[in-house]
């Protein structure tokens, strides 16, 4: 066999070889710093092996983590940021985004920092931080929900930004939708746009955890937001039920599903609250066949549909009342009416 042959026989075993090390676990190896070595490479086969571009983002490395220990965080942020940029394929581009972005954080620039650490979520979805950044994606988040300033270039404060606190928890939810901290961002969402004055948005964050969580320790505080969320737009007997209906049905639900918790004599008064608008609108409407249109079947309707909403209420009480004054106008005797004259017929008289 000629030799050339043999070679390229050879070079595609290697090749073979080493693509069959990288599917595995063979090559992993964790990035570690120590003050006497400084960053180094710690399991996988090829943990000793460094190329000329791998040594040139080592020595950067080098140099950023002893900024850092110097306390110039400015300068090392810039040398963790460079090698990111100039080196994305090695092994060391994901600890320069993430180191960066602790630094970042440190400053207060929540903005670009949340964004640091979502370049290694994203680029690098097996980075070994990966929970690590999750939670300090959170805590960025709750940080601008409760009113907290990003600082421009570390030094000067920007305004509050709640929505964009809520835009972050999203984001977490999107990117760790199996993680512990997606049911507690979603109801972060929730309560941020209730801050905001925005209950419809409220109540569709509410509404994806209780269905996306169903088993989180949170599905219960989860129920009782969303039924007071929907109680909050009940605006009073006048005005379309369909909220009232909401409530209700979230406040029973609440009850059925978990009759032993903390909340359940809040959840019994809110429920009280609802049926009894509920009831009186049935008696509002009832009230407007009886007295404007003298309509006593459409009256009883409504009335009997107040006393099923809510029989043992004092609303129920008064359908009942006017029942029986239903009752009464329709039994009222009716005088005979008068036979009307027999018209005459005019005659006219020639003369």
């Amino acid at each position: 066999m000629p030799n050339s042959i043999v070679r390229a026989l050879s070079s595609l075993a290697f090749l073979g070889l080493a693509l069959a090390l990288l599917s595995g676990n063979a090559l992993h190896a964790d990035l570690v710093w120590t003050p006497s070595t400084g960053w180094k490479t710690e399991g996988g086969v090829l943990s000793g092996v460094v190329s000329e571009e791998g040594g040139t983002a080592l020595a950067a490395m080098n140099k950023a983590r002893a900024d850092e220990e110097n306390g110039d965080r400015g300068a090392a942020m810039s040398r963790y940021e460079g090698v990111a940029r100039k080196y994305p394929n090695s092994i060391y581009a994901p600890e320069a985004l993430y180191r960066a972005a602790r630094i970042r954080l440190e400053r207060r620039q929540y903005f670009r920092a949340f964004d640091s650490f979502q370049n290694v979520v994203s680029r690098y979805p097996n980075s070994p931080h990966f929970n690590e950044i999750i939670g300090e994606q959170y805590r960025i988040a709750n940080i601008l929900l409760e009113g907290g300033r990003n600082r421009y270039f570390g030094v000067i404060p920007g305004f509050k930004n709640r929505d964009k606190g809520i835009t972050y928890f999203e984001k977490i939810i999107e990117t760790a939708p199996h993680s512990d901290y997606a049911p507690l961002a979603l109801m972060n969402v929730a309560r941020g746009h209730q801050e905001l004055g925005q209950p419809d948005e409220s109540i569709d964050a509410l509404d994806r955890m209780i269905n996306d969580y169903q088993q989180s320790l949170l599905a219960p505080d989860a129920y009782f937001r969303l039924a007071q969320a929907h109680a909050s737009l009940v605006q009073g007997p006048y005005y379309d039920q369909a909220s009232t209906r909401q409530a209700i049905t979230y406040f029973e639900d609440f009850l059925i599903l978990f009759p032993t918790d903390p909340n359940v004599p809040a959840v019994d008064k809110g429920l009280t609250d609802v049926r009894n608008i509920f009831a009186e609108s049935k008696i509002k409407i009832g009230d407007f066949y009886f007295y404007k249109r003298d309509n006593y079947k459409a009256a009883r309707v409504f009335y009997n549909e107040a006393i099923t909403s809510y029989p043992e209420s004092k609303t129920a009480e008064e359908a009942r009342r006017r029942l029986a004054e239903v009752d009464a106008a329709e039994n009222k005797t009716v005088t005979p009416e008068t036979p009307r004259p027999k018209p005459t017929h005019k005659r006219f008289w020639l003369f």
